[in-house]
């Protein structure tokens, strides 16, 4: 194999031609690698004594079996105390933005590396109080003991200390104590206490506005197979069942995707898989669900139903839960395959975590090894797979798939909410019954902007405002032709209003629109109207001011007759109904503008079962019905000001 080396900003570097090391930093060298720029060694790599690899671009180490990866002292032996090759985080104080280091190795014998690689780190807590930071550990053989020195903290081996480490186990759908002189396991999804905020990520202690964490990078992994997750799991009437540590499954697991379906029924909690990026690369994800013939990354993950990711934040959070920005969501359609949602913004940073939902428990498999891109956007379509290919790609050939995303701007133009509503000819209207085709995702009003589901005949379902609220919303295009879509804004109009406009983004088959664009392959494009203004088309690109709290969204441009029906101004609330696993049974959780409220709660023959007046609205209202009793009930809320909230209640 012929091996060679192209660098960038090289200082007092030596090379080797021997089979084991081709790039050899000495003893008093350093060799700096830029931002945006890429180091290629065909084989080994080794520093030696305080020789610096400085790196804040990317490295790619790809070499043979044979191959080393080492950090040597002045005798030779193998040096483990780091901070010889460093991958930096260029920009600390923003590192949500940051561009940072990064480093390939591949087709290295992971018995051969040795080498110490020092990764620079930082990144939003998880909450207030006592929290989990959540987090891959993207090394090989790294004791977790070491963690407390480099993070700053103590850690402990006792469950419910909060200054535990917990690793998900996909099988058992719980998360793990771990002893502290346990090693790092490939792909694991590691969740570390934070015994009253003695874990803040977003504070370094050091000068340097960084955490380092070291360890010996991963080559080649094995494919990870996904099968059996929950499988043989029962979580029980609405989640109260508990899993071997007596906790209850409802108080910690959630499902974003099936929770517009049957909550509790059906896959809800199945099937999804946590892993952590192993690599010290970007992941690419955009692509999982289909074979691109030859030029792809190697995964057909044929019952792929979602991937989500949060890049700073904790992942699933329930109402009661703490503070977050929310997850980026792609969702997969189950006839094509095509991916929707947050497509070229999906990229798993390294020492990032995700999760995976799959429809049902048919066998796949994973190769991480293939998703590695140091590009921070997914790579067009038709582009060969390559570490270096950039941004968005999916396979056109595959169906017709549209989407118009929603983003919420401040004044200086930074995203601070988005959401999506996509059409297919095979997409389902209205409310979700089964997993067949759906491709909804949920959120809740701490996404200032949101969508709700729709009736048949346009315009939000009413029985289902109160449930949910969705981030990803889909409709079918022949039968939705024209009616609308509500999109409601919770920022608007309230003290320190963060959102001044709206963008636009549409992508059919996943591929974004030319800039100004409004017509898609169907002839039919987008439309948008306020609550105050006229209908207007949706162009790619496109800013407009928020002039409203509410909007109209439209497939198809809408008649006159749906127009005066839209014209028709509503006031929504973030009051909503929800079970609460704590007191097993159902809570009113109010709008934090509400003060008081009448509550009155009918079953279905129509008869009033509980009437409460002048509610105090400042903490959540149980609704005390027989927990025995299998029915359905009918809720109505009315505010002070007379904003009212309907919605039902099925128990079964």
């Amino acid at each position: 194999m012929r091996k060679s080396l192209f660098a960038i900003g090289l200082l007092a570097i030596s090379y080797s031609v021997q089979a084991q090391v081709l790039c050899h930093v000495d003893t008093n060298a350093n060799m700096y690698v830029s931002e945006g720029t890429l180091v290629y060694s065909g084989g080994g790599v080794q520093t030696k004594g305080n020789g610096l690899l400085d790196v804040h671009g990317n490295i790619m180490v790809v070499g043979s079996a044979t191959d080393n990866f080492k950090t040597i002292d002045a005798a030779g032996a193998d040096k483990t105390d780091g901070g010889n090759i460093v991958l930096r985080l260029n920009t600390p104080a923003s590192y949500a933005t940051s561009t940072y280091g990064q480093l390939y190795v591949d087709g290295l014998s992971q018995s051969n590396i040795t080498g110490i690689v020092s990764k620079e780190y930082r990144n939003a807590k998880h909450g207030d109080g006592d929290f989990y930071q959540q987090m891959a550990l993207p090394f090989s053989d790294k004791v977790l003991s070491s963690l407390s020195a480099e993070l700053n903290k103590p850690f402990s081996g006792t469950r419910y200390s909060k200054n535990e480490i917990l690793m998900w186990n996909n099988a058992t759908v719980v998360s793990e104590t771990k002893p502290l002189s346990s090693t790092t396991a490939p792909y694991g999804y590691y969740m570390l206490g934070s015994k009253s905020n003695n874990l803040d990520l977003s504070n370094p202690p050091a000068a340097s506005g960084v955490y380092t964490v070291s360890g010996k990078p991963f080559s080649t992994l094995a494919t990870a197979n996904l099968v059996d997750a929950g499988n043989g799991v029962s979580f029980g009437t609405n989640g109260n069942s508990v899993n071997g540590y007596n906790e209850k499954y409802n108080t910690y697991l959630y499902d974003d995707f099936e929770q517009t379906a049957s909550p509790w029924a059906g896959s809800y909690g199945k099937n999804i898989y946590e892993f952590g990026n192993p690599f010290l690369t970007n992941l690419d994800l955009s692509k999982i669900g289909y074979d691109e013939s030859g030029a792809g990354d190697d995964n057909a993950i044929s019952n792929i139903w979602a991937v989500q990711y949060s890049p700073g934040t904790v992942q699933y959070v329930n109402n009661t839960g703490s503070s977050f920005t929310n997850p980026l969501i792609m969702t997969f359609d189950e006839t094509t395959h095509i991916p929707v949602g947050d497509i070229n913004n999906l990229m798993v940073k390294p020492m990032g975590v995700f999760i995976m939902k799959l429809r049902n428990n048919n066998p796949q498999t994973l190769n991480f090894n293939t998703l590695r891109r140091f590009n921070n956007t997914a790579r067009v379509d038709g582009t060969d797979y390559s570490v270096t290919a950039s941004k968005s790609a999916t396979n056109t050939a595959a169906g017709t798939i549209k989407q118009l995303g929603v983003i919420g701007l401040d004044a200086s133009g930074n995203e601070v909410s988005r959401v999506y509503y996509v059409v297919s000819p095979h997409a389902t209207t209205g409310h979700q019954v089964s997993t067949a085709t759906t491709v909804q995702a949920g959120t809740d009003s701490s996404n200032k902007i949101v969508t709700y589901e729709e009736r048949l005949t346009g315009g939000e379902d009413p029985n289902y405002t109160a449930q949910y609220q969705l981030y990803i919303n889909e409709a079918n295009e022949n039968n939705f032709l024209g009616k609308d879509i509500l999109l409601y804004n919770f920022d608007y109009n309230t003290a320190g209003q963060k959102i001044v406009s709206y963008k636009f983004e549409i992508r059919e088959n996943a591929e974004m629109l030319a800039a100004g664009a409004h017509q898609l392959s169907s002839g039919k494009g987008f439309f948008y109207k306020s609550s105050n203004g006229t209908v207007e088309e949706a162009k790619q690109g496109a800013v407009i001011s928020v002039n409203s709290k509410s909007y109209n969204l439209y497939y198809g441009a809408p008649d006159k007759e749906v127009l005066a029906t839209a014209n028709e101004t509503k006031t929504f609330s973030k009051t909503m109904v929800v079970y609460n696993p704590a007191v097993s049974n159902y809570i009113v959780r109010f709008d934090p503008s509400w003060k008081k409220a009448d509550i009155e709660v009918y079953d279905m023959s129509g008869k009033l079962i509980i009437s409460k007046k002048a509610v105090d609205a400042s903490r959540d209202f149980v609704i005390e019905l027989d927990g025995s009793i299998k029915s359905s009930y009918v809720v109505k809320v009315v505010s002070d000001k007379g904003v009212i909230v309907n919605t039902k209640i099925l128990k079964q």
